[in-house]
């Protein structure tokens, strides 16, 4: 019998052979299938990224907007999104590319508009982490 499947989590399998010192009831099994090769890859890498140092943001771009989205959401940004929810795309709006939706840690997710929404008093407050 299995249990649930989720990926890069434990599944365990009901044996009908008795167990020794080398055969496991639980295997760990990643479930890959719908994603692309890099993009395993690259979550994988990313897994166990830590940033090596930070600094407040000074002025306005893209990148700070995206991370002010992050940081509201409860993240430092972007690769910690991907590892704690374990997706592998994040939702942008095309026209401008800025993040579009977020899931929060407690699973309520956050709607962003497709303007600017940190404002020029907020900018100093973002994080940026260099990895």
């Amino acid at each position: 019998m299995m249990t649930q499947e989720m990926p890069h989590m434990l599944r365990c399998l009901e044996e009908a052979q008795p167990l020794d010192e080398f055969n496991a009831s639980c295997k760990e099994v990643h479930d890959t299938s719908n994603m692309k090769k890099s993009e395993v890859s690259e979550v994988m890498a990313k897994a166990d990224m830590k940033p090596k140092s930070i600094h407040h943001a000074k002025k306005w771009s893209e990148e700070v907007e995206n991370l002010y989205r992050f940081q509201q959401a409860g993240y430092r940004d972007e690769v910690e999104y991907k590892q704690v929810k374990q997706v592998d795309m994040v939702e942008y709006w095309p026209e401008t590319g800025f993040v579009k939706k977020l899931q929060r840690r407690d699973n309520t997710f956050y709607y962003y508009d497709k303007q600017r929404e940190c404002e020029d008093k907020q900018v100093h407050k973002v994080k940026v982490y260099e990895y």
